[in-house]
């Protein structure tokens, strides 16, 4: 045991350190989002997801950094991190639409152009919506008609067509008014 304390103290110490920076400052941007969040009247569902995308960030690194430490050559390490990320561009290219909606979530989910309980309508002339906002995902968000269908919209169509808001001025049924 003290054998390997003296072979790999450097090692040991470089995956503490690194294990209390990255822990404060996991700590710090997370204190930062909540404060925003509650200065902004963020939802508790949008400030968690941004919450949960920061700690998968954040171990990403600390696993990033272990693998250095502990001596996978760089150059190794490069080129299984693109092989990978050529392979995963290659596919998420085939599912662009995945990728769009993925995206639109994020924007939709940072630019805060509705919230849950607003009312909003859909400028599309085959298919116009009107409804209450019931829930906000990754990749579509969830409309209830004034008729109280609910309706399945994916998050890359709001940033294609037209959309008016009310803010929460009307009471669509709820799953317990249907």
């Amino acid at each position: 045991m003290t054998e390997f304390l003296n072979n790999y103290s450097r090692e040991l110490i470089a995956t503490g350190i690194m294990m209390l920076t990255l822990g404060i400052l996991r700590y710090i941007t997370i204190m930062l989002v909540k404060k925003y969040a509650i200065r902004s009247e963020v939802i508790e569902y949008r400030k968690n997801l941004v919450i949960k995308y920061i700690s998968v960030s954040f171990t990403s690194l600390f696993f990033i950094g272990l693998i250095m430490i502990w001596g996978v050559k760089t150059d190794d390490l490069f080129v299984t991190i693109s092989s990978v990320l050529t392979v995963i561009g290659v596919a998420l290219f085939a599912q662009w639409s995945i990728l769009s909606n993925i995206t639109s979530g994020f924007i939709v989910l940072f630019s805060f152009p509705f919230k849950i309980g607003d009312t909003i309508k859909i400028h599309d002339k085959d298919f116009p919506i009107e409804g209450e906002i019931i829930s906000i995902h990754t990749f579509y968000t969830l409309v209830r008609t004034l008729e109280g269908e609910l309706v399945t919209y994916p998050n890359s169509l709001f940033l294609q067509k037209g959309i008016s808001t009310n803010k929460r001025t009307t009471h669509l049924p709820s799953n317990h008014d249907v």
